[in-house]
């Protein structure tokens, strides 16, 4: 049986421990508000790249800000 999961986040927590609107971190790594708002809501999932992106901007390993659930 072929399953898939999905990708989750906790961007929500991270941008409130720094205190940065969507649209902060969406400026700081070259996205739109909307993108980062659909990445939050596991609407969108973000290209390897912009995942690293986002991760790098908040100084933390990939694995701490985006999950992947079976």
């Amino acid at each position: 049986m072929n399953k898939h999961g999905e990708l989750v986040n906790n961007l929500p927590v991270l941008r409130a421990e720094k205190k940065w609107s969507q649209q902060e971190l969406a400026n700081q790594v070259g996205v739109s508000r909307q993108t980062i708002a659909s990445i939050e809501a596991n609407r969108y999932n973000p290209s390897l790249i912009l995942a690293f992106e986002i991760a790098f901007v908040f100084g933390k390993e990939i694995h701490e800000v985006f999950q992947y659930k079976l």
